[in-house]
């Protein structure tokens, strides 16, 4: 007989919902508490969604106290690594939410709380489980590009500045960078094998959202809404990362990986404003390569499929506790890309090249 699950859900805003929702799916799992800073809030969420039996708090410390199997953390950036590592050390299993956390620091101290208490420490990146993302990995990993070495990423939105936490700094840490710019390095990353970085010369800029025109709440704007660098890594490869929330353009380019054999052309899915940024499917793949004796430019068909990504994510954790698997989207992976934000804030803020530190155990 299957055992069931006891889920707790940390935090109860908009993305709690969608967690809820792909657990409810499930007929092994039962959502059985909710934690809210807010006094009143986990309850009324409790109510709207029906768990009727669910136990609600309004302090993450007082839930971690009942038997649970795991929880889906749903918090602001800046309370990830608390709550994170207060649920580890209590025992639970752990889907956290992207982005992993403000610092490098606060991210290094997550993955030895989950290494020393031998709990699970899932990072939320429902693009991978994209089947689409999954064969342009397998081809780069091939070795069919040859030896890569120039990748140039990041996503651009014309408009789509979000409000509320996103745009405080006490709460979100960064902006654009943190947000949308975490999905275009791990699609990056992840693609390549997380290779490790060495420098980061980066700049960041808050035009749009410091500007009542485009942002009504312009005068409580503390984050970036653009950004741009240069990532040297091991190996002699380079990858230029740019993000926008906003710009007077319809696109900051495709994605592209250049290699000494062959480079691939990779556009996102989706139309609109709020579109061009890789936290979804993929729209088109294209290889550029030489073949009798020509430039040849060869389309890569795209895999219908009808996966529901963010109940794909939700599922795999969920399975990986029952199973006792090791984590879907493990945190030493999303490690890499959050001491290269961390690299970008630094730089753009002191205006040169900055050093990227990683312990040689990570």
């Amino acid at each position: 007989m299957t055992k069931r699950l006891k889920i707790g859900i940390i935090g109860s805003g908009g993305i709690a919902r969608f967690h809820v929702e792909a657990y409810q799916k499930l007929p092994y799992v039962d959502v059985v508490a909710v934690a809210d800073v807010v006094p009143g809030r986990a309850q009324q969420f409790a109510e709207n969604l029906g768990l009727t039996d669910a136990q609600t708090f309004d302090s993450h410390t007082e839930m971690l106290k009942l038997d649970l199997d795991g929880v889906s953390i749903c918090t602001p950036n800046a309370s990830h690594h608390r709550t994170s590592v207060d649920a580890l050390r209590a025992g639970k299993q752990v889907l956290l939410e992207k982005p992993m956390s403000v610092t490098l620091n606060e991210a290094l101290d997550m993955v030895k709380a989950s290494r020393e208490t031998g709990n699970m420490l899932t990072i939320g990146f429902q693009p991978r489980y994209d089947p689409n993302m999954k064969r342009l990995q397998e081809i780069v990993q091939s070795g069919r590009l040859g030896n890569v070495y120039y990748v140039e990423t990041g996503g651009g939105r014309r408009r789509g500045m979000p409000g509320g936490t996103f745009i405080r700094k006490d709460l979100a840490g960064a902006g654009a960078m943190a947000d949308i710019g975490c999905y275009s390095l791990d699609m990056a990353l992840n693609t390549l094998g997380h290779p490790r970085p060495l420098t980061v010369s980066a700049f960041t800029s808050n035009h749009f959202g410091r500007n009542p025109l485009y942002h009504p709440e312009a005068d409580r704007f503390e984050v970036e809404d653009f950004g741009v660098a240069m990532v040297r890594f091991e190996n002699d490869l380079v990858l230029s990362f740019k993000i926008s929330w906003a710009m007077h353009m319809d696109t900051l380019g495709a994605t592209m990986f250049l290699g000494s054999d062959a480079g691939i052309k990779v556009t996102p899915f989706g139309t609109g404003p709020w579109s061009g940024v890789w936290d979804g499917s993929i729209g088109s793949m294209t290889m550029f390569h030489d073949d009798f004796g020509g430039h040849t430019e060869t389309p890569i068909p795209l895999i219908s499929h009808s996966v529901n990504l963010f109940q794909a994510k939700v599922h795999d954790f969920a399975e990986a506790v029952r199973d006792g698997r090791p984590a879907p989207i493990p945190a030493e992976q999303i490690l890499i890309q959050q001491a290269i934000i961390d690299g970008v804030l630094r730089s753009a803020e002191q205006r040169r090249e900055v050093s990227v530190e990683l312990p040689h155990n990570v």
